[in-house]
């Protein structure tokens, strides 16, 4: 049990855990950010979700001005939601308490990708060390790792989120559509490939903002990009995909004082 001040940065935090034999944290190696943001959003990468590993959420309750902690079955987690994001004015977040397994071995990988880069198959495991820098570099093929020359990866990730269907909408999508089944029954697809489908090709735009020529989900700044921009090229990829398919996509990033 580790409890971790939401103001630390992510990154240093998933190195650590692997360096002490911490498990758990390896696939959501090299996400910018802090941990406070965590169970706001619900991170997660490559098949694993950071509310599968927290027991505990410390915070400010603004209406009340008492500090509160919220167990995991509290925090309302979701697909890259939660309760801190869909009530944004009332809880603070102050620090996380997470439960990880001991070993020096990775929980097991369910992402295929990671899995073949791996050279294992699906639910099998791998050192956590090994993940780690697998990760790290499957995330730098994706313009998903910041670095100050490379205008691809200037951006907030992926923009936006995986539809989760209906199995209704599921069968009104192309065949060759992707598809993942849900424990609770929806199906997600890619909004990444209901994107490309749509026109937008890698790289796309018409000015400074413009899609990743890296990934098509993350929206960047080619350099002076500014808010409207970006949000304008948002609104086209999204009115796109929607005439397309009849999907709208939501936005994974929070916006303050705009909207989408």
């Amino acid at each position: 049990m580790i409890t971790v001040a939401a103001g630390e940065s992510w990154d240093p935090l998933v190195s650590n855990a692997i360096e002490r034999g911490w498990s758990g944290l390896e696939t959501m190696s090299g996400i910018p950010g802090l941990v406070g943001a965590t169970p706001i959003q619900n991170v997660g990468a490559y098949g694993a979700e950071v509310s599968e590993l927290i027991s505990t959420v410390r915070t400010l309750d603004r209406s009340t001005g008492q500090l509160k902690t919220l167990f995991r079955v509290e925090c309302g987690f979701g697909y890259r939601t939660s309760r801190f994001k869909t009530d944004p004015a009332r809880f603070l977040v102050l620090s996380v308490t997470f439960q990880l397994p001991l070993g020096t071995m990775s929980q097991p990988i369910r992402y295929p990708e990671l899995a073949r880069m791996l050279g294992i198959k699906v639910g099998e495991r791998a050192p956590a060390a090994q993940v780690r820098q697998a990760v790290l570099a499957l995330r730098t093929t994706k313009g998903m790792v910041l670095a100050e020359n490379d205008h691809d990866t200037w951006s907030a990730g992926s923009f936006f989120t995986n539809p989760i269907l209906s199995p209704t909408q599921a069968l009104a999508l192309p065949n060759d559509a992707p598809r993942f089944g849900q424990p609770d029954g929806m199906i997600k697809t890619s909004a990444a490939w209901l994107i490309e489908q749509s026109g937008f090709a890698r790289g796309y735009g018409h000015g400074p903002a413009r899609l990743s020529s890296k990934h098509t989900l993350a929206l960047t700044n080619q350099g002076g990009a500014t808010a409207a921009d970006l949000l304008s090229l948002a609104r086209e990829i999204r009115t796109g995909v929607k005439e397309k398919f009849g999907i709208e996509l939501l936005a994974e990033p929070v916006l303050v004082g705009c909207e989408l």
